[in-house]
């Protein structure tokens, strides 16, 4: 078992290395590079490579291992270290290896083979589940946890190429159909939003309590909604959601213009879908594990 469990720490340590190469010979991962249909594609194939290293799982030693706890929790320590460095350490788009973690490629990786793992996990799991009731309460919760976090891991990785998020700057009376995006450069979008009115509301200092804008939105399907965004109260409309930003500081409550914030993340709810089967599958584990003690 501990030399099984070494095992699991030097593959796990090669991953690594092997991404340290990839980092000084190539650079770090290009995430824009897999934006759909890439991102589509390479889930095929990764689940196609998950698939086939099941079945041959008797015939292929490390593929059988990579199944095991012995691999599970070596893989789990060298993400936790990797996660913790990530939550220690400033972290921005383009920056030096620690700060740019999720382009940085032993941390890639490492989450990759934990995902690999998972795979196998539950198609083993599968093989081996039976339709009676007591290996049904210990199999539905197992299955919707690790199901979960595979869902989740997997689709918030992909869908990272996919996620655009730019800012508009909009005037009053004006419909504005460009932004920004977070490179500096101008994005047509599809839609256009006018501001009607800015809204401020101030403590009895003069600061900010409140700030919002009252906005029309046309669409390029044909939509035409009215609606006031609020700093914690986006509005959505065709995939994008509509932040509250920024305003004119130096106008004060009298700004012309608000500064907003839209978001397009179309894997989001496949995350989310993945959260939620965890949450249930814990609700399921208190549910279960309260019937067996009674």
């Amino acid at each position: 078992m501990i030399d099984q469990m070494k095992e699991g720490f030097i593959i796990g340590g090669g991953l690594i290395a092997a991404g340290l190469a990839l980092q000084l010979s190539i650079g770090p991962v290009v995430w824009e590079t897999f934006a759909w249909p890439a991102n589509g594609i390479v889930l095929a194939a990764f689940l196609s490579l998950i698939a086939v290293m099941f079945m041959l799982q008797k015939q292929v030693y490390v593929f059988r291992f990579i199944g095991t706890y012995q691999a599970a929790i070596p893989a789990m320590v060298y993400a936790v270290v990797l996660t913790i460095i990530m939550g220690l350490t400033r972290q921005k788009a383009g920056g030096t290896w620690l700060n740019d973690m999720l382009s940085f490629w032993p941390f890639v990786l490492v989450y990759v083979y934990i995902a690999v793992i998972l795979g196998l996990t539950i198609l083993r799991r599968i093989r081996n589940t039976r339709c009676t009731v007591h290996h049904l309460k210990r199999d539905v919760p197992f299955m919707l946890n690790h199901v979960g976090l595979f869902l989740a891991l997997t689709t918030a990785t992909l869908g990272n190429a996919d996620m655009q998020r730019v800012k508009m700057i909009t005037a009053v009376g004006e419909p504005e159909w460009r932004a920004l995006t977070q490179e500096g450069t101008v994005k047509e979008m599809p839609l256009a939003i006018e501001l009607k009115r800015f809204i401020m509301e101030t403590y009895d200092d003069g600061s900010p309590k409140r700030f919002a804008s009252e906005i029309q939105i046309l669409t390029k399907t044909g939509k035409n909604i009215a609606t006031t965004v609020d700093v914690n109260k986006p509005c959505e409309v065709d995939g994008w959601k509509i932040y509250q930003y920024g305003y004119d500081t130096q106008m004060g409550a009298q700004s012309q213009i608000s500064i907003l914030e839209l978001v397009s993340d179309p894997w989001l709810p496949l995350v989310y879908t993945g959260i939620y089967m965890m949450l249930a599958g814990a609700v399921c584990m208190f549910i279960f594990g309260g019937v067996r003690r009674r």
